[in-house]
């Protein structure tokens, strides 16, 4: 017996100790940091393919849809088929009861890599990913890629954990490991990787391309080996696109970044009004019972709409019925996320992209008199702008458009149109969809860029404890018994009930003029600008900027004195978290 309880110590010291090795040799070597990311790619395409197996066998299960036929490609759907949305609401609600779903918003793979250094938690991630399962496979108006990307992070966040990464390193494995679900999704490896460094991490660096790229490339090639069906949409090349053509998608791209932010504007409203009227439960329920009519009038607004995408950009359709399957896609999707349903508006708005292109070419050649664009080529570029409208990232739009084709004139289309989008989404509304939902839950942050750091150094993590302190009612010529010259530099005042009133420079005390028999509150300064000890680092430098002093005090929420931090100090610290911050983000390791 304590023979094999030896074996077990030392095959356990043994892996301990192989560990240690693989923990230093991974933070030292990129080589073996782009293996790590490979691991994560693979296990988040796979992830990727058993998440779409689950939702669309339920969506089988539930509306009795033959194998090869997906929801939104579904014929008129029966009046019991319509009852499962708010059946499915219910369901969801249930679930939601049964995980005891956080009072707390749940942390996806944006907010983990800009606020949390890339960490994430694992109850989180499998509540978002079983509700996005759910909402997709009773057919609500959302798609997947929310909890593809959930699932591709969770794995690299917890590698990184478990190897002790540094924090710039884990940011770049979570974003390696949503990218490549993206890219597994899709099949397409490229805009996969453009995901990872637009969306999830926020910044392009040299040392991030192989492991992004490699993850990215692992992910679709698992997707691929298991014989999953990519969203990807595949069209026949149109004719190649001129300097008109531009200046004409431009607008079409202008055209879309309104409809984004229209969008974008209703969801909030629309959560925000039944959250305010409606119990939490009772929400999807509801949200399902509006879904009816609309899916009545046809299956196309329902889950994601691959198979419907698919259907109106390669058959002819009428542009009537286009125009109907915009607005009610779009108002099924506002409903879906207003009412409770998870999920996310990365498929949808391609495909209302593609719909908007559809009408924009319809219309200028009804206006000219014959056709000035080919219908194609619009559908791709306003699927491709009116993504980057709500999602961002112009570049992954314009790969996944050359992926799909491979017509690099109309990818040169995809990115001016993008481009235009981009710009007017953030001169007139500054946020994606995923950063709007943050800033309306008190976030202040437009992109994915690590501003983590930023909310952990704060006033109360910089102050100093411990300084001298007087009561404001002392005298002039006691202050200075008390504080002679060279004693101390500044001295805090406090009234009859340690509230804190200002401080006083010792040096000004000593000047002449100052009458010895006044109050040496008379001679304080910054008594009405004071910091809390969880005001962020940006926000205690734009204090300093309003007090226009070089020091100021730290209260708690009776105004009672914590400690001191000087405008140098906080300045100096910023300057160096950032040096640091951009040395991570390069692996310039000392």
């Amino acid at each position: 017996m304590k023979t094999s309880i030896a074996v077990g110590e030392r095959g356990f010291g043994r892996a301990a100790a192989w560990l240690r090795w693989l923990r230093r040799r991974v933070r030292s070597s990129e080589l073996i940091f782009v293996g790590i990311a490979i691991l994560v790619g693979l296990l988040a395409g796979l992830t990727a393919v058993i998440i779409g197996i689950l939702a669309r066998t339920l969506q089988q299960l539930l509306y009795g849809l033959p194998v090869e036929l997906r929801l939104s490609g579904a014929p008129a759907l029966t009046l019991p088929q319509l009852l499962i949305l708010p059946l499915g609401g219910a369901a969801l609600a249930a679930f939601g009861w049964a995980v005891h779903s956080r009072g707390r918003a749940l942390v996806d793979a944006v907010e983990a890599n800009t606020l949390h250094g890339g960490r994430m938690s694992g109850g989180d991630s499998a509540i978002i990913t079983g509700q996005t399962i759910i909402s997709n496979g009773v057919g609500g108006s959302v798609g997947l890629e929310a909890a593809y990307a959930q699932m591709g992070a969770l794995f690299a966040s917890l590698a990184g954990r478990w190897l002790n990464l540094r924090r710039a390193d884990v940011r770049t494995l979570v974003g390696a490991g949503a990218g490549a679900a993206i890219a597994a999704a899709f099949g397409a490896p490229i805009a996969g990787a453009f995901y990872a460094f637009e969306i999830v991490i926020g910044a392009y660096t040299p040392s991030a391309i192989a492991p992004v790229v490699a993850a990215a490339l692992a992910g679709s090639q698992v997707a691929q080996r298991l014989g999953a069906v990519p969203y990807i949409v595949t069209v026949q090349p149109g004719p190649a696109i001129h300097t008109f053509g531009y200046i004409v998608y431009g607008v079409l791209g202008a055209a879309c970044a309104l409809f984004g932010i229209a969008i974008m504007r209703a969801v909030a409203t629309v959560e925000g009004a039944t959250r305010a009227h409606l119990p939490a439960h009772f929400r999807p329920i509801a949200g399902g019972l509006l879904l009816m009519p609309i899916a009545w009038w046809s299956p196309q607004v329902l889950s994601a709409g691959h198979s419907a995408l698919h259907l109106d950009i390669v058959d002819a359709v009428p542009i009537a019925f286009i125009a109907g399957v915009l607005a009610a896609k779009a108002a099924a999707s506002v409903i879906s996320l207003g009412f409770g349903f998870r999920g996310g508006l990365f498929f949808a708005s391609l495909f209302l992209g593609t719909l908007i292109g559809h009408l924009y070419a319809h219309g200028l050649q009804l206006v000219a008199g014959f056709p000035i664009l080919n219908t194609g080529n619009a559908a791709l570029v306003g699927m491709a702008a009116l993504a980057v409208a709500v999602i961002g990232g112009p570049f992954t739009m314009a790969m996944l458009v050359l992926e799909a084709t491979g017509n690099f004139s109309l990818t040169g289309a995809v990115l001016a149109a993008s481009l235009v989008s981009s710009t007017i989404v953030r001169e007139l509304f500054g946020y994606s969809f995923s950063t709007w939902r943050l800033h309306l839950r008190g976030e202040t942050i437009k992109s994915a860029r690590d501003v983590g750091w930023m909310k952990t150094l704060t006033a109360g993590r910089m102050m100093r404890r411990g300084g001298s302190t007087a009561e404001a009612t002392m005298t002039i010529a006691e202050f200075r018994r008390r504080f002679p010259l060279g004693s101390t530099s500044r001295v805090a005042l406090v009234d009859d009930a340690e509230r804190y009133v200002g401080i006083v420079t010792t040096a000004v005390a000593f000047e002449d003029g100052v009458a010895d028999d006044a109050a040496v509150a008379s001679i304080a300064h910054a008594g009405q600008v004071v910091l809390h000890a969880e005001l962020p680092i940006t926000d205690v430098m734009k204090q300093f900027d309003r007090a226009e002093c070089d020091e100021l005090a730290v209260v708690d929420q009776e105004r009672k004195l914590l400690g001191l931090v000087t405008e140098t100090f906080v300045r100096r610290r910023y300057a160096e978290e950032l040096d640091k911050a951009q040395r991570d983000l390069f692996r310039e390791v000392d």
